[in-house]
């Protein structure tokens, strides 16, 4: 098979590794990739939001097969004029990737479906939202209805961080995205990530997955993309997984083809778990990043068989094939992330890192530059292990870091504390 991947980050450079060790796939493209990506594939340049051009570019290529990682790229509609022109895509339709591209919209389905989750209210203007929170009081969380890159949530500890988040947000601190704002009410617990492939019909669990978002050592300072994860999250026992699907994820499946929006793709439910109860954070409607890497890792080559059976509608015969092992993912960042910082400085000691099924470093936001390897965004690299522990995981994925020589990134040092 052809295969298109569409995405430049650490999640793609994952799935692509995982996608290479099937005998299925003949040629890898990856649109527009990045340093990393471009050693294992062939990469285009292409413009990965405008649909037309990604459906031109499938039939110059003989594409048979889309795997679509970032967000807007389904928010801008490529699955559906690729699944118009009859190329077989993995991820949701426009309509049915509001589940992501709306926190107003996945509300409304969760009241719908009878989903546990945050009691909310939406605002479209400053004043009123400012006196709901003053009414509400702190802790309360307030998020941009929109696509914000993972950043448009402020969980406020204390009623002027909420105002001011309520100030930026209308501002136009995240454009478009924060026009209007949904203000949740705070919820605490461990947070958890549970991975589902749907197929508009069936459901079947890929794994699960646990972030560490915020930028420093003992969950201090702002709120990241995220800065690690690792897999399994031993909170997300499989009591708790059985209650999430039954409660949580079925329910939204039906619903969603209730309105004629069957949802196709991955399905990331981000899950807070008190007291055994799952209540649903947010969904998102693709692989999270940084916990796509730690599944690929642990999936491998079976994961585009998953995929494959997902977009072709047989996913009520497939199955996943888990080995009792862990893996674990330090995002290596750019210094002042994640507010600003500097780009283009060099990274080395890359080399000395091994590429085996146990160990691999998945570039985030790398360039290749006169022969050496450059940092070109806020989370750059993924430094990534395996283990038959979670804590021999830990010990290879630091080994790695200590060995890359890049005085202008940080790390956590704390990943996987949780577990451990």
């Amino acid at each position: 098979m052809n295969i298109l991947i569409l995405g430049s980050g650490g999640r793609e450079h994952s799935l692509a590794w995982a996608v290479l060790q099937n005998p299925k796939c003949d040629r890898l493209i990856v649109a527009p990739g990045n340093a990393g990506i471009a050693q294992i594939a062939d990469c285009a340049t292409l413009d990965v939001n405008n649909p037309a051009a990604v459906c031109e570019f499938c039939s110059e290529e003989s594409i048979d097969f889309i795997i679509v990682g970032p967000e807007a790229p389904l928010a801008a509609g490529v699955v559906d004029r690729l699944t118009d022109a009859g190329f077989l895509t993995f991820g949701p339709t426009k309509a049915a990737a509001e589940l992501e591209a709306s926190k107003t919209f996945t509300k409304q389905i969760c009241d719908a479906a009878g989903a546990p989750t945050a009691a909310w209210a939406r605002f479209t203007q400053a004043d009123p939202a400012k006196a709901y929170i003053r009414r509400q009081g702190a802790p309360i969380v307030v998020k941009a209805d929109g696509l914000a890159a993972g950043k448009g949530v402020v969980v406020a500890m204390d009623e002027a961080t909420a105002l001011s988040a309520i100030d930026d947000m209308f501002g136009g601190q995240f454009g478009a995205a924060g026009a209007e704002v949904v203000i949740e009410d705070f919820m605490d617990g461990e947070e958890a990530s549970f991975f589902l492939l749907s197929d508009g019909t069936d459901v079947l669990s890929i794994g699960t997955a646990q972030d560490h978002k915020r930028a420093y050592d003992g969950d201090e300072g702002p709120n990241t993309g995220g800065m690690g994860a690792y897999s399994p999250a031993p909170v997300l026992t499989e009591v708790l997984q059985d209650k999430a699907l039954r409660e949580i994820i079925r329910p939204t499946i039906t619903e969603m083809a209730r309105r004629g929006t069957p949802y196709k793709g991955v399905l990331y439910a981000g899950l807070m778990i008190k007291d055994g109860q799952p209540r649903l954070v947010e969904y998102n409607v693709r692989f999270g990043d940084p916990e796509c890497q730690v599944l690929m890792m642990r999936l491998g080559g079976q994961a585009l068989d998953l995929m494959l059976a997902c977009a072709e509608g047989r996913l009520a015969k497939a199955q996943v094939n888990w080995a009792e092992d862990h893996a674990m993912t330090v995002v290596m960042a750019a210094k002042g992330y994640p507010g600003t910082y500097e780009k283009g400085s060099r990274i080395k000691g890359l080399e000395t890192c091994s590429e085996t099924s146990s160990e691999m470093v998945f570039h985030a936001g790398t360039t290749a530059k006169d022969g050496a390897i450059t940092a070109t965004g806020g989370r750059v690299l993924n430094v990534t292990a395996r283990g038959e522990t979670l804590q021999q995981a830990r010990d290879r994925a630091y080994a790695m870091v200590d060995r890359i020589d890049w005085p202008a990134g940080f790390c956590r040092r704390d990943i996987g504390w949780r577990a451990l």
